[in-house]
């Protein structure tokens, strides 16, 4: 049970599900976050954070998981279940990827690691990803639906030519048709030129899928047609010449002809698909549940989340635990959080805390409410990894002014309807969070009530967070077993909170500090002492004196231990040293040794060779025995000679080492002194080699002003702001490669680029320099994301801009070809890039 129903907006929860929401790739994952709920089964929390931390790993280790293409195709495929209807292109194109990347996430989930005592071939059946693992278990992945798609569809998501024999038959006769469309006009249009009916730079256009002529009004009759359009001035009459009116007929019959086939070839494929659908969708479950559990393994990386030790008992024992919105809104403006030390068990399940307002207790409070409720949900949490987490059945929380005028409830009256349902319904298995107890009435009967109230909570056993300012409950916590005191800490002399919580001592609310910082008379801050009585005054003073020392000693013991780790970590540093120093010389005398008895080997031929030459001297037994003295003599000679020269090897090495560390060590403290300069950008200047930033382009500046740069690119002079240029190196003379652009984005906005790239730019009523630019990043991202085919929509007009860009188009590596537009699609108007 979670109360009250408001409960995720009162600990900020609901900000939490927004910033999920924003990690997901597709409305599938929303969906799951949207549907995320608190969970009290130890073994089904365990699997959603297993899976998490799983994927986190897989985000920081692993650079091929598929995830570029997440599309939620389910409405479409439940609207196709009805005979008859089908899918268009779109929703195939986005069905065959989404199937392709569950198909390609499953068999990423289902990789074994090798083991190292098997084959290579062999698997020992370990996933590194088991909690994963499970999950792609049983998930289908229909090979044979994306096999008949690729056979339909082309890369692009356009229906094949060859998706069938009747449609090859259509497009065939389409093209054989617009070709003899644009002869015959191309021949008419000549005619036309010639005559001096029509301007030379005219080219045939397109009115209302036909082609036409373009023709002054004046020259109307002179052309037999049909007038389909004129231009918004009237100068231009668009005519549809008599010889080409039955074949623009029959290639809108033939259009026609093709969208029917398109759509027969569509709906036969829906067919096929339309019995696999319940699969599908389940399948599209598991895509959702991958999003899902991605956008959660991000949201853990940002906010630093970690998978503490679960347990299946109720227990808080949480070291460095951070709110994590909290954490990210101070970041924003530079600034660090202060982690929480909390720990509840079964002798202190209930924290009582106390100390002075804007001190950080409603801050702790709901830091504890949000961590078990994100943890509770299968989410990562801000927290040491050596902390110790339990779960809860019920979470009750009693937090701000939650007066109603509709329900006639004042403040008061709606804290004491939480403890009202808090005492109903709690027991040991749940979570109490309130804020301010007893607050909002008499203070006398207020903490009376409180005091009762805190009695029957802790008679039934129940772990929780509680904060206020009454003597009478901290006095409760210190002499009832199952309640501890705990203090927000707070600086006496600087009179500002630490925001630290500390445990075992309750704390002090240090009002008359307070007043007397903020500059309240000292006559009102006296006459008020005298009212509370002094012995008030001294036992507040009392354990403020106890928490200051406690805070001290305290300190004392971290800096100490702080030393301690200090001091191990030195010493495990040198054993390790002397642990490479005494490997390394192991390492020096067995290449001593071995070098040692390469010789010996050569030395007992020689010996062996000489004695096989006195024994075939034939000489006497007494001259061969002498013989072979002096040989192992010599031997002798040779292994103590050997010896000495390795023992002054090892010496030497030995002495490297050290001198090697100690220069290693002396390079280290030198380098943590000295601060790199940064070497100052000389100014941009003429003849200075330049590209604009982000662009490949090479030109030669030939003059220069801090605004302001004329920039020769090939044949084309430039002018460009000198902000956006970089000094390069100068081209080099070489035969001319085929160029490779290779983009600095990531995977995954290379693919975002490439799904919104559109193969077309319209430049028409651009300035000469404009029109450049604005072709040079168009071409650029077209070899980026891989474009063969690009198109220039320039205009005929003067013919100004398509020269300019065509002289461009020139000097780019990239481009293998330029030519005219086919007549039938813009002709001269229309420039088509062939990329390389």
């Amino acid at each position: 049970m979670i109360y009250p129903q408001n409960f995720e907006q009162k600990i900020g929860f609901n900000q939490i599900r927004d910033l999920l929401k924003a990690k997901c790739l597709s409305t599938l994952g929303e969906e799951r976050v949207d549907g995320m709920a608190f969970s009290d089964n130890f073994g089904d929390i365990e699997r959603r954070l297993e899976q998490t931390t799983e994927f986190v790993r897989i985000i920081q280790e692993e650079d091929s998981f598929p995830d570029q293409y997440f599309f939620d195709v389910r409405a479409s495929l439940r609207r196709i279940r009805i005979e008859g209807l089908y899918l268009d292109e779109q929703e195939v194109f986005d069905l065959r990827r989404s199937l392709e990347t569950i198909r390609d996430i499953v068999s990423f989930l289902q990789q074994t690691e090798k083991d190292e005592n098997e084959d290579d071939i062999q698997k020992n059946g370990k996933s590194p990803y088991p909690a994963l693992h499970e999950l792609a278990g049983d998930i289908l992945v229909f090979p044979q639906i994306i096999s008949r798609i690729n056979s339909i569809l082309d890369k692009f998501g356009k229906i094949k030519d060859n998706a069938s024999a009747e449609l090859l038959r259509i497009r065939r006769e389409l093209a054989a048709t617009a070709g003899n469309i644009s002869r015959s006009l191309n021949s008419i249009l000549r005619n036309a030129q010639a005559e001096g009916y029509v301007d030379k730079d005219i080219t045939p256009t397109m009115r209302d899928g036909r082609l036409v002529i373009p023709v002054a009004p004046g020259m109307k009759r002179k052309i037999k047609g049909i007038i389909h359009d004129e231009s918004a001035t009237g100068k231009t009459l668009f005519i549809e010449p008599a010889e080409v009116v039955e074949a623009n007929n029959r290639i809108r019959e033939l259009e026609g002809e093709e969208r029917r086939e398109i759509i027969q070839i569509l709906t036969g494929l829906s067919a096929e698909i339309r019995p696999q659908i319940p699969a599908i969708l389940q399948s599209y479950e598991f895509l959702a549940e991958i999003d899902f559990i991605r956008a959660k393994a991000l949201f853990g990386l940002e906010i630093k989340g970690t998978k503490p030790s679960l347990e299946d008992q109720q227990r808080i024992d949480w070291s460095e635990a951070v709110h994590p919105l909290l954490r990210m809104s101070l970041e924003r403006h530079g600034k660090k959080v202060v982690p929480l030390d909390i720990d509840l068990n079964a002798t202190h399940r209930i924290l009582l805390i106390s100390g002075p307002n804007a001190g950080g207790k409603s801050v702790c409070l709901k830091t504890v409410g949000l961590l078990q409720y994100m943890l509770q949900c299968g989410l990562l949490v801000s927290m040491s990894e050596s902390s110790h987490a339990g779960i809860f059945s019920h979470i009750f929380i009693d937090i701000g002014d939650e007066q109603s005028i509709e329900d006639d409830l004042s403040t008061y009256s709606s804290h004491l309807t939480n403890m009202k349902m808090m005492l109903k319904h709690c027991n040991q298995r749940s979570l109490i969070l309130i804020d301010e107890f007893g607050g909002g009435t008499e203070p006398q009967i207020g903490g009376a009530i409180a005091e009762a109230v805190l009695k029957r909570l802790n008679g039934k056993g129940t772990f929780g967070v509680i904060t206020t300012h009454y003597q009478n409950l901290k006095h409760f916590a210190e002499d009832h077993e199952g309640i501890v005191n705990g203090a927000m800490l707070y600086d006496r002399h600087e009179m500002r909170p630490l925001f630290q919580l500390q445990i075992g001592n309750p704390g002090s609310s240090f009002a008359v500090e307070i007043a007397r910082k903020i500059g309240l008379p000292e006559d009102v801050i006296a006459d008020a002492s005298e009212i509370v009585g002094s012995e008030y005054i001294q036992s507040d003073k009392y354990l403020q004196d106890i928490v200051r020392d406690k805070r001290y000693w305290e300190t004392k013991r971290q800096k100490i231990h702080q030393r301690e780790k200090q001091m191990d970590a030195i010493i495990e540093k040198y054993e390790r040293e002397i642990q490479e120093l005494e490997q390394s010389r192991k390492e020096i005398l067995k290449k001593a040794k071995e070098d040692a008895e390469s010789l010996l080997k050569e030395s007992n031929a020689k010996i062996e060779n000489t004695i096989r030459t006195i024994r075939e001297s034939q000489a006497e037994k007494e001259k061969t025995r002498q013989a072979r003295q002096e040989l192992e003599d010599f031997k002798r000679q040779v292994e103590e000679a050997e010896k000495a020269a390795a023992e002054e090897k090892i010496a030497r090495k030995m002495e490297q080492l050290r001198q090697k560390q100690e220069r290693k060590k002396n390079r280290q403290e030198q380098k943590k002194n000295e601060k790199p300069e940064e070497p100052k950008a000389r100014p941009i200047a003429a003849d200075d080699y330049v590209r604009i930033k982000g662009q490949t382009s090479v030109g030669q500046v030939l003059e220069t002003n801090p605004r302001n740069t004329v920039v020769m690119f090939g044949l084309m002079k430039t002018n460009v702001k000198t902000d956006r240029l970089e000094r390069t190196d100068p081209p080099k003379q070489t035969t001319p490669v085929k160029a490779t652009f290779i983009s600095g984005g990531t995977q995954e906005l290379m693919h975002q680029k490439k799904l919104n790239f559109k193969q077309d730019i319209d430049v028409r009523g651009m300035r000469g320099d404009e029109a450049i630019q604005a072709v040079t990043y168009f071409i650029d991202d077209a070899i980026q994301v891989g474009m063969s085919r690009v198109r220039i929509l320039h205009g005929t007009g003067t013919g100004i801009l398509r020269t300019l860009i065509r002289q461009y188009l020139a000097t780019v590596p990239g481009v293998a070809h330029f030519q005219d537009e086919h007549v039938q699609f813009g002709g001269a108007g229309i420039t088509v890039v062939d990329l390389r």
